[in-house]
């Protein structure tokens, strides 16, 4: 899917430079996703910090276990 519409830029383009530990400033500069416009740097930091190798994803499952142990 094209996230950035003024530079033609993917959303699979976003996720292989996120996971390959490029920062979101980065990513502006190399493709200049979020630097015309504007309109798609929500989408864009959103798809980013989703595929950072800085997020840790063990929390996301901790959580649900918490919350169906609440649930009980």
């Amino acid at each position: 899917m094209i996230v950035c519409i003024c530079h033609r830029v993917n959303d699979k383009t976003i996720a292989q430079c996120a996971r390959s530990g490029m920062g979101f400033d980065d990513i502006q500069l190399e493709l200049g996703v979020a630097t015309q416009c504007g309109q798609c740097e929500g989408c864009a930091r959103k798809l980013w910090s989703e595929c950072s190798p800085q997020r840790s994803v063990a929390h996301l499952s901790r959580e649900v276990v918490v919350h169906q142990a609440v649930a009980a």
